[in-house]
């Protein structure tokens, strides 16, 4: 008699187990009816569209982070007003025919004076100083000219698009202590954002050029190597509220689309307009597609007036 209630309460919760499922079925249903309907989540894989080719250009060269050039030939240079150290990136043919600058360095002299150095010089103890402001040096090799300017207290912003180049002006930054006055750009100054190949003239740096022509023109005999490099115009990267008191531009025929992506700085009335100097070697433009007169009917243009030649460089401002 004692187990009859048990059995009566198995028969209890046996029983309302169907009642149970009746109510839990319509919940099925309608449950694999929204997943049915519900947008496909699942990856599948697609081919993509083709990107356009992202400039190489990111952000300033940050020297600390390059690799450290070696050797390390550096000297002060002769003859400025305020010296300065800078360091060879063509250190001639080791041991055997080393560059003149080494020599003198074993000899106790000084590297001898560049020419443009002492122009720099000149001019921004001159006629150009006053408040201070930004120099643009566009083709800045080793750093002969944004040093001469960065040691006189001027903020200097450089462009070099050849990185053995580009170690020996960090050499430069950290001898003559002006990493708070220098900013360069592994780059080379044009007319558009993007990039484009370049030739590096082996043993001859300083004449590389975006030309290939232009790059062999004096020295056919040596190496010629193509790299890609960034390009930039100059109004990409200095803001309308910065004192730009010269530009120097040494590209190797390349000076007209530098000029061409500086049109906005260089439409600065007169008085804030810079002083520029550029190379204007007839030969290295015509391998470049472009010309001495195209260049001064462009700056004409723009307000630049008064044009003087020193040599192979032209100097303009708007007097």
């Amino acid at each position: 008699m004692p187990a009859a209630p048990a059995a009566a309460s198995w028969r209890r919760h046996a029983s309302s187990t169907p009642r149970a499922l009746l109510f839990l079925f319509p919940a099925l249903i309608l449950l694999l009816l929204v997943l049915s309907r519900a947008p496909d989540l699942t990856f599948s894989p697609t081919t993509p569209a083709a990107a356009p080719p992202r400039p190489l250009l990111s952000a300033p060269f940050d020297c600390y982070a390059s690799p450290q050039a070696s050797p390390v030939f550096a000297g002060l240079v002769e003859g400025v007003p305020r010296p300065f150290f800078y360091s060879l990136a063509d250190m001639g043919s080791l041991p055997d025919r080393p560059h003149r600058n080494i020599a003198r360095l074993l000899k106790g002299k000084r590297f001898r004076k560049p020419d443009i150095s002492e122009t720099i010089q000149q001019l921004l103890g001159g006629k150009l100083s006053g408040e201070g402001g930004v120099v643009v040096d566009v083709g800045a090799n080793v750093g002969m000219a944004a040093f001469a300017a960065a040691v006189m207290g001027f903020r200097v912003v450089a462009f070099e698009p050849v990185f053995e180049n580009l170690q020996r002006i960090c050499d430069g930054v950290y001898l003559n202590r002006v990493q708070d006055k220098l900013v360069v750009y592994h780059a080379a100054a044009s007319d558009r954002l993007g990039n484009i190949t370049m030739h590096k003239v082996i043993g001859r740096l300083d004449n590389s050029a975006i030309s290939a022509t232009g790059a062999k023109l004096a020295f056919k005999s040596n190496e010629e190597i193509a790299v890609e490099v960034a390009t930039i115009p100059l109004d990409e990267v200095i803001s309308d509220t910065e004192r730009v008191v010269m530009i120097k531009i040494d590209v190797q025929g390349w000076e007209y689309h530098v000029l061409r992506g500086a049109s906005k700085l260089l439409s600065r009335r007169k008085g804030e307009a810079p002083y520029l100097i550029y190379e204007e070697d007839e030969r290295l433009l015509q391998a470049s597609n472009s010309s001495a007169q195209e260049i001064r009917a462009f700056l004409g243009n723009v307000g630049y007036n008064h044009c003087t030649r020193r040599g192979t460089d032209a100097h303009c401002t708007k007097e």
